[in-house]
């Protein structure tokens, strides 16, 4: 699992309070979007970010509904998606639209996204890191713990 070496999640004094964070979340494959997202939602709540959700068709859908959050005033964004390997190149399409695309929106706009996009061989692999009752990781509360890390830092760099 590519969780190891993670650095453990320690959210005690994490103040974002008066942060605005916009997750943007990718619909397909319900009930691991449904896990990514609460667990993004969960530390957001706890470090007393402002919240708003906007769906996402997809994963590919990401990058633009993402620069929009931001360009409408979100301090931060927390993308999360599921891309599931199947027969055809089309994973490889949209996994590398997402992640360009995201990380091109991070630098033009000069604000986190913090990347909760999941890239699986199997449903299974998204179910262990979804942050359900039995799963090893939760991608969306680590997505979200990126975000308002970087959003923290660049804003003690820019004062």
């Amino acid at each position: 699992m590519s969780g190891h070496g993670a650095p453990a999640a320690d959210l005690e004094g994490v103040d974002a309070t008066g942060l605005k964070v916009t997750v943007v979340a990718g619909r397909w494959h319900d009930t691991i979007a449904d896990g990514l997202l609460a667990g993004a939602r969960r530390v957001l709540e706890q470090t007393g970010a402002t919240v708003a959700v906007v769906d996402a068709p997809g994963s590919f859908e990401l990058p633009v509904l993402a620069k929009a959050a931001l360009e409408a005033g979100a301090d931060a964004v927390v993308a999360l998606g599921v891309i599931i390997r199947g027969g055809t190149p089309h994973f490889e399409y949209v996994s590398s639209a997402a992640t360009d695309g995201l990380t091109r929106v991070a630098l033009d706009t000069g604000k986190p996204v913090g990347f909760g996009v999941l890239t699986l061989d199997d449903e299974q692999q998204g179910i262990d890191r979804a942050g359900l009752p039995g799963s090893k990781e939760d991608k969306g509360a680590e997505a979200a713990e990126a975000a308002v890390r970087t959003a923290l830092a660049l804003r003690a760099l820019r004062s």
